[in-house]
């Protein structure tokens, strides 16, 4: 089954959530305002609240921030609970189906031009990718995963958890701090680090260590005084976060065979792209020793687009033959 006209799309996160229409094929897509979704007790109230006025939609793909394996999914970050029948309901739609946040983000790579007028900036050398498995990662409220992989004439979306795997210390100079990072359901995870959380708690715990003061509460701040240069455990912090995020990323270069490339989303990375170029992500990315020749070969890349989840909710609505995902799906009172 195809998806009908108007399609409602959305990416529901931990703090926002973002919706548009499609009204038709290949008309330009329609961007609704963006929500918090503290301000809503229910995702359909806010997706009614967006639509006061305009065209109905007949049906609707939204990407969750959790994992999705059915109808109703309970959000990570948020207090929402995202049900495809509940949201069917409330608005008279024919069908909804529901996908992890990273889906849409995988398939956008499909769809996103590179530099210099495009949509895509790189992070250090040339390189020249090869066909092959693309990985997406993106920090922002948390820290979401997926790899986009070739299957014959289509393409196959494999979202992941891999922000809640742990994340350790590797450097001699890490473990200076590394016990003052304040942990996240008694762990350390790759998420309580490398989200704009976790900028928070690398500041402090960088602060503590030091027997310094001036903590910062959000993660805008902690950017803010990193890039101006206005306070130092701000600049080591936003360094810091470069390696780390290296390292991870790099981490899910080996694990999926990235041959075709690593793209880093979400909106914290095309703010301190930067940083991220001065050389610290990279070298963390490369230093994968027995695999360093495999990694030098990989190219990384910062997703500059400003929604590319909604870019590729609209591909997916658009292509949906050509992509193989997971997905839970409430069509006419029947789930699939």
């Amino acid at each position: 089954m195809t998806f009908a006209y108007p399609i409602l799309i959305g990416d529901i996160g931990g703090t926002n959530a973002r919706f548009a229409l499609l009204p038709a094929p290949g008309a330009p897509m329609h961007v609704l305002p963006r929500v918090l979704t503290a301000s809503f007790p229910r995702p359909e109230d806010a997706i009614r609240d967006v639509l006061q006025g305009g065209p109905r939609p007949r049906s609707a793909v939204l990407a969750v921030a959790a994992r999705v394996e059915g109808p109703v999914v309970e959000m990570t970050n948020a207090h929402w609970t995202v049900n495809a029948a509940e949201i069917a309901a409330a608005l008279a739609l024919d069908r909804v189906s529901l996908v992890n946040d990273y889906v849409p983000v995988a398939a956008a790579l499909s769809a996103l031009r590179e530099e210099p007028d495009g949509d895509l900036a790189r992070i250090g050398p040339a390189i020249e990718g090869e066909p092959g498995t693309k990985v997406v990662l993106g920090p922002g409220t948390g820290l979401g995963a997926a790899a986009l992989v070739p299957v014959r004439s289509r393409l196959m979306v494999l979202p992941t958890e891999a922000g809640h795997v742990e994340f350790g210390l590797t450097e001699a100079g890490e473990a200076a701090f590394w016990g003052e990072i304040e942990q996240v359901y008694d762990r350390v995870t790759a998420e309580a680090v490398l989200s704009g959380p976790g900028l928070v708690r690398l500041h402090r715990a960088l602060v503590r260590a030091g027997g310094g003061a001036g903590e910062f509460d959000m993660p805008s701040d902690v950017c803010d005084a990193g890039l101006s240069g206005s306070d130092p455990h701000a600049v080591a912090t936003l360094d810091l976060f470069a390696r780390l995020l290296g390292r991870f990323a790099g981490d899910l270069a080996m694990i999926f065979g990235a041959r075709g490339g690593v793209y880093i989303a979400s909106g914290i990375a095309p703010r301190i792209l930067g940083v991220l170029r001065s050389g610290a992500f990279r070298a963390a990315f490369e230093l994968k020793a027995p695999q360093d020749d495999f990694m030098r070969k990989v190219p990384t890349w910062v997703v500059m687009h400003p929604d590319p989840a909604l870019r590729g909710l609209m591909v997916l609505a658009e292509q949906d033959e050509s992509f193989i995902y997971p997905r839970a799906t409430h069509v006419s009172g029947l789930m699939s």
